[in-house]
């Protein structure tokens, strides 16, 4: 049958017939499934059993078989959904079997290949193909899911002249399985673009695994999904290399990475850190940022100065005089002579792995005070042991040069008279004015603060671990003890059912190095934040993603030095993406032309999806609310995904309290009455939301409605810069109320 014959074999009934013809593979891929998963739970109970041999080689083998067999489960439970996604039909010479392709890798009870995982050499021609180079490939097909169930097909005929050459008879059904992905609805959450990757996408995610691979390009066009889609590939191809010295993805927020968390699961990968900026450094978790003026100074890249001028202070309220009388002297530890200690210690290194020093070189300058006959003959040793035994000695020694945990430091700095001594000549006084309103207001670190904190990690040092003395103290081997029915393995914790992939708590800068860092929206990230990213990549790969013109940064040069600072030359590879795939046409031609007449130097792709529906423009609104309440509720009845309503900061509680007193969206957003009253535990999925201009960022809605667009372009120096990023965040329908 020729090709023209082919293509119009697009009745029900051959649809129907191709549909069944799939899901019988379907099924019997999930049942390989089953299996694989019952195989794998036998290795985990086989190595629980080695751990009760009750010796060192039976625990070790307990730890690397249950490991491994975890792993796997792992990897077998998140590939459910859409686990057959494409087909190639390829030239009967060849291969005249179709190959399929998946989430993962499974093969059949023979060992035979049944599914390619998509990472896989072998399945790189499913999204490289082309009508122009068609690699052997006569039809791709994806495969459409719900749960097991194959709700349909979607095929592209790559080779016609194929067809009757080799007079191969396939069916070509459905539209194209891209335009069926982009009319899809929104949730809260993204879902991976396994099946519709596509050629200039699939290069950025292939890309060498060494230096830096900087994928850019405008809204919409999959800058977020590809970056993890290739953090997944690089799993998969030096498994090795990256689950051992971890892949660490850093976003703009928590509400980003709730946002993106299933993607990787998806994919069969869950040994990945998924961290916010306010989460990057171990045991903070900050979500509050500060306002936009306040951010400038602490993002700065002069606050590293002030921070090192911080960690050489000493601690406030510290002695600074210490007498005792030895014998025939008095001894006295005064101003100058710890002025002299102090300098020493700050010579040799970070202030707290000096610790073990303190001690020892207060002694040396009070031995050299001892003048007596009866002192000196009694010898230092004596001198030493007298001291070492007398407890106000060693309340001084402890108070003078205390253990310093970075956010006590940075807390000093909510005293002025400090603030102005070791911010002279780097921030102004109007600049020191905003910090200090900021650390005086109380309450959690906010984003802005935790490089700071990092800083000052790095600044003040480790605390050195016990010496072998206190490692051999009986409490402690005590404490050591741990029954063996106590004892978690590494892979108990790594695949835990959470919903992040857990990532040990180390608090210790020595263990703060990955193996491949994924930066998204890099174009926001400021001086400060790159140096606190750039410490985990010091001997890493990376992927940094971004789009300048989205950036909410004011200074781009000194964002730009920062980040060549943290990728230290490494070779980098650039890919960018053209392609719009969110927006409609006709939003993005609204959004575009805005940027172009603000004077933005925007990245413009091409919006490859026309839906007839133009953005609504609201002006010289009296009642905004009753304005807002009906866009919204218009918009959240034409559509069946998630609507955002983005306002001002300043105005985000005001929304939220009309959100919840709208009762014909009280189904809709049970989260606004939360966002207002504390004491109110939200029930149900917030399909309307409420959010600011920068929390929009890297997030997509079916609809968006805007109010006070002024209002947002006024918040900032870099407001207008947000507002384009908002007016690109709707897929269907947008309403902007001024």
């Amino acid at each position: 049958m020729g090709a023209e014959g082919n293509a119009a074999l697009t009745d029900e009934a051959t649809e129907s017939r191709e549909i069944a013809q799939e899901q019988a593979f379907v099924d019997r891929v999930y049942l390989q499934l089953e299996d694989s998963a019952k195989a794998a739970q036998e290795l985990a109970r086989e190595g629980h059993e080695r751990g009760r041999l009750g010796h060192e080689g039976g625990l070790v083998e307990r730890d690397a078989m249950v490991f491994q067999a975890a792993k796997r489960i792992a990897q077998l439970d998140a590939a459910h959904e859409g686990l057959v996604f494409g087909r190639l039909d390829l030239r009967p010479g060849l291969d005249p079997e179709p190959r399929y392709v998946g989430r993962i890798g499974l093969r059949d009870a023979d060992r035979d290949s049944l599914l390619i995982d998509w990472r896989a050499p072998a399945a790189a021609v499913f999204y490289q193909a082309t009508a122009a180079e068609p690699q052997h490939v006569i039809r791709r097909r994806v495969l459409r899911s719900d749960g097991r169930k194959v709700a349909g097909v979607e095929d592209e005929l790559l080779d016609a002249a194929a067809l009757e050459e080799d007079g191969v008879d396939l069916p070509i059904v459905g539209e194209g399985a891209l335009m069926a992905q982009l009319s899809r609805a929104r949730d809260r959450s993204m879902h991976s673009i396994v099946a519709t990757i596509q050629a200039e996408q699939d290069k950025a995610i292939r890309a060498p695994g060494k230096g830096v691979v900087s994928i850019s390009g405008g809204p919409g066009t999959g800058k977020t999904v590809v970056a993890l889609h290739r953090a997944a590939y690089l799993l998969y191809n030096d498994r090795r290399r990256y689950e051992t010295g971890g892949v660490l993805v850093v976003g703009p927020s928590g509400v980003f990475m709730r946002y993106i968390e299933r993607v990787l699961p998806s994919l069969g990968e869950t040994a990945v850190a998924l961290r916010s900026l306010g989460e990057v450094v171990d045991g903070l978790k900050a979500s509050r940022h500060d306002e936009p003026a306040v951010a400038d100074v602490k993002g700065s890249a002069r606050m590293a100065e002030l921070i090192r001028r911080t960690a050489r202070q000493q601690a406030p309220g510290s002695p600074t005089e210490f007498r005792v009388f030895y014998r025939d002297d008095t001894v006295v530890l005064d101003r100058g002579v710890l002025g002299r200690v102090r300098r020493n210690l700050m010579s040799q290194g970070r202030r707290n792995r000096q610790l073990p020093r303190v001690t020892q070189m207060l002694l040396d300058q009070m031995w050299r005070q001892v003048r007596g006959e009866r002192g000196r003959e009694r010898g230092r040793e004596s001198f030493d042991e007298e001291m070492l035994g007398n407890d106000a000695f060693l309340d001084f020694a402890a108070a003078w040069w205390p253990p310093l945990d970075a956010p006590s430091v940075l807390a000093w700095l909510r005293e002025p008279e400090l603030l102005a001594r070791v911010g002279e000549g780097v921030v102004s006084a109007e600049e020191q004015r905003l910090l200090l309103k900021s650390w005086t207001a109380g309450g959690p670190p906010s984003v802005e603060d935790v490089p700071l904190i990092d800083e000052l990690r790095y600044a003040l040092g480790d605390v050195p671990a016990k010496t072998e003395d206190e490692r051999d103290n009986p409490l402690t081997a005590i404490q050591g003890a741990i029954d063996l029915q106590e004892l978690f393995t590494a892979s108990d914790r790594e695949y835990a059912p959470t919903g992040r992939a857990w990532a040990p708590p180390t608090h210790s800068i020595e263990d703060d190095g990955y193996a491949h860092v994924l930066i998204d929206e890099a174009q926001d990230l400021t001086p400060m934040q790159w140096r606190m990213v750039g410490r985990r990549g010091r001997t890493a790969s990376w992927t940094i993603v971004g789009d300048p013109a989205q950036s909410s940064w004011p200074v781009p040069a000194e964002a730009a030095a920062a980040r060549a600072e943290a990728l230290e030359r490494k070779v980098q590879h650039d890919f960018h993406l053209s392609t719009n795939y969110r927006n409609s046409s006709e939003i993005y031609e609204h959004a575009a032309a805005y940027a172009s007449r603000v004077g933005l130097d925007a990245d413009l792709p091409t919006a490859v999806r026309s839906t007839g529906e133009h953005p609504t423009v609201v002006e010289g609104v009296v009642d905004v609310e009753a304005a807002t309440r009906s866009a919204v509720v218009e918009i959240a009845g034409r559509v069946s995904g998630t609507v955002g309503i983005v306002v001002p900061v300043a105005r985000r509680s005001e929304v939220n309290a009309w959100l919840a007193s709208w009762p014909e969206l009280a189904d809709a957003a049970p989260g606004a009455r939360a966002a207002i009253d504390s004491s109110v535990t939200p029930s149900g999925e917030d399909r309307v939301v409420v959010l600011t201009g920068l929390d929009t960022k890297g997030l997509e809605f079916d609809g968006i409605v805007v109010v006070r667009p002024q209002e947002i372009e006024d918040e900032s120096a870099t407001g207008r810069a947000t507002l384009y990023v908002v007016l690109t965040r709707a897929t269907q329908l947008l309403t902007t109320i001024s």
